[in-house]
């Protein structure tokens, strides 16, 4: 198809939000989790792809099965503020198990693949028999996605102490199939283990103080994006992926609150997202997103110098600017046009201008460059590199008055400020 090689990147990633779309039936979640989390930029032709791709694919799955939800949602509602401080809670209780979840891939991934080689070939069936014990001891829940008993949990058909059971057992078994070399994915596991811890702390806190009106089908769909978020660290995909999933608006408030604190914890406690963790385990360098987000990202301000010599007016003349000029510093002066923009003349020219007789002449019309561009403090520094290779002096200006002359950027100094960042 003759396609770009940019355009050749971004065949995977179209893919990947139409798979995402199709599997969860939750076609936002999967468009915010590709351009959060894989592209990490957004651009009308990133955004179109990954839109079709992911609509077309949730309307032909939807032809087939149903365009039933994942799951059978019962009412759910926030009737007292004070439920704020609970879901606080579980968004750290989601935030700490997050970082047991990441952490148990990132120490046992490269202990097993560190073993000998003929041991690989008898790992996965060592996993499937220790999750086969775990079923025959009681939890057979642990076993396949879940998701029939995610929807018995937003029930209340388990008690929140065989609810928390099977939320640490589920990190298990994931952990050990994970870990072993036959990964049956992550997106699956974490929305089960997040719907059981919510139940969970749904559940205790409703014992511990009665008078809460906790729903535990609200607790187990918060659950679900409070381990999300931590676990995968996609805070805005996890708040989509809820409110797709459950179809209810109403509960917002109480997901964003959980996410952010289990977000911020999983950040505090385990600096590289996951996802990063394998790929460098594997020998890989992607870029992460998350580390990009986080960069400082230098701005024209930064290398931005004040003027060294006066300011010259192109109606004024010349005689005049060379008063100006006189005990001043700075080979080359800017000159601000009427009735706006900016060019530059340099001593000598003026100079030469005098000698030529053109002393009482105009400066406008005698400038040899007619107009230079100019910058403004909040730009990217990068911007300041199309432009002083050319012009030994670029003007930096107000958004608000283009005549207000906040400084100038040359070469010299754009160059220092990188030099300056690279070795901070």
């Amino acid at each position: 198809m003759r396609l770009s090689r940019d355009r050749m990147r971004l065949i995977a990633p179209v893919g990947a939000a139409a798979g995402l779309a199709a599997a969860f039936n939750a076609p936002i979640s999967a468009v915010l989790f590709v351009i959060e989390e894989v592209i990490g930029r957004w651009t009308a032709g990133i955004l179109g792809s990954v839109v079709l791709s992911a609509i077309s694919s949730v309307v032909v799955m939807r032809w087939f099965l149903g365009s039933e939800s994942m799951f059978r949602i019962p009412a759910v509602e926030m009737t007292q503020p004070l439920e704020l401080i609970a879901y606080a809670v579980l968004g750290v209780v989601g935030g700490i198990a997050s970082v047991v979840f990441a952490s148990g891939i990132g120490i046992l991934r490269p202990a097993f693949k560190g073993l000998p080689r003929w041991t690989q070939y008898f790992q996965p069936a060592i996993a499937g028999l220790l999750i086969g014990v775990i079923a025959v001891l009681g939890a057979p829940q642990v076993m396949g996605a879940g998701y029939e008993y995610i929807d018995q949990a937003m029930h209340g058909q388990f008690t929140w102490q065989f609810l928390a059971i099977l939320a640490g057992l589920k990190i298990v078994a994931t952990l050990l199939s994970f870990v072993s070399g036959t990964p049956g994915g992550m997106f699956a596991p974490t929305l089960f283990i997040g719907a059981m811890l919510g139940a969970a702390v749904g559940g205790a806190e409703r014992y511990m103080f009665p008078y809460l009106t906790i729903s535990p089908g609200t607790y187990a769909l918060v659950g679900m994006g409070v381990l999300f978020a931590g676990f995968l660290r996609a805070p805005m995909t996890s708040v989509f992926m809820v409110l797709e999933v459950s179809g209810n608006y109403s509960i917002i408030v109480p997901v964003i609150v959980a996410n952010t604190f289990s977000y911020v914890i999983s950040r505090g406690l385990q600096p590289i997202p996951i996802f990063d963790v394998l790929t460098r385990q594997d020998g890989l360098e992607l870029p992460s997103m998350e580390e990009l987000r986080e960069e400082d990202i230098l701005q024209v301000e930064d290398a931005m110098q004040p003027v060294e010599g006066p300011v010259l007016d192109a109606e004024e003349t010349v005689e005049k600017a060379l008063q100006h000029v006189d005990g001043s510093r700075g080979e080359d002066l800017l000159v601000r046009l009427s009735p706006s923009g900016w060019s530059t003349v340099t001593r000598d020219r003026l100079r030469a201008l005098a000698s030529e007789g053109k002393g009482g002449a105009k400066l406008g019309p005698l400038l040899l460059v007619p107009r230079i561009p100019y910058l403004h403090p909040d730009l990217p520094l990068e911007t300041a590199l199309r432009y002083i290779e050319r012009w030994k002096l670029v003007p930096v200006v107000s958004r608000a008055n283009f005549q207000q002359l906040e400084g100038v950027v040359s070469q010299r100094s754009v160059l220092d400020r990188y030099r300056e960042f690279g070795e901070g």
